[in-house]
């Protein structure tokens, strides 16, 4: 009987294999961010008011009928070295005609995302550096950052490369605009 020779594997490609087969504790969740693993414990109240209240006003308002889902993973492209990103927004919105979701399984292409949001928790620097440029590389349309600590929301959008080329921030309180396909102003009022 003669032994088959096989390619070791790469450290990214351990790191990728060792991400997959983690078992997070309920409520938990991972995520494969720029090379790091990054787990996050279940979101407080305030966090998901806020997702609840962005979800309602899309749903409602949106120009472009909208399908969401909180919590999806998400597959990106990655830059350099690191493997292939696995991401999970707070809310991934994509058109319902696009149909994203049906048939999916735990992890998903992004392509036909029309907007993720993602609310400040544990780890802030994450939402507002290294997921943003995840996001951009992948070419998301829209990013929509609800940051607790500075009390503002803003809009990424016009991915190119590794970021996104234009932003609008606003403070809790002031309406801030959501461009096509949803084209209407987010009210955040009720974020105060």
């Amino acid at each position: 009987m003669t032994a088959m020779a096989h390619e070791p594997l790469t450290q990214e490609e351990v790191l990728l294999e060792g991400f997959l087969a983690l078992d997070t504790p309920e409520g938990f969740r991972a995520e494969l961010i720029e090379g790091e693993i990054v787990v996050t414990p279940p979101p407080d109240g305030d966090h998901e008011k806020y997702i609840s209240r962005i979800v309602r006003q899309v749903i409602r308002r949106s120009r472009t009928d909208m399908d969401f889902s909180g919590n999806k993973g998400l597959k990106l492209v990655s830059g350099g070295a690191c493997p292939k990103n696995h991401l999970v927004p707070d809310v991934t919105f994509g058109p319902i005609e696009r149909d994203l979701f049906g048939g999916v399984g735990s992890w998903m292409s992004c392509d036909g995302v029309a907007m993720v949001v993602e609310v400040t928790s544990t780890k802030p620097q994450a939402d507002r550096e290294a997921k943003r440029r995840c996001y951009a590389r992948a070419g998301i349309p829209l990013y929509l950052l609800v940051d607790r600590d500075a009390a503002q929301v803003t809009v990424f959008s016009e991915p190119k490369d590794d970021d996104y080329r234009e932003h609008c921030a606003r403070p809790f309180g002031k309406p801030i605009a959501l461009p096509e396909p949803f084209a209407f102003e987010l009210d955040t009022a009720d974020l105060l």
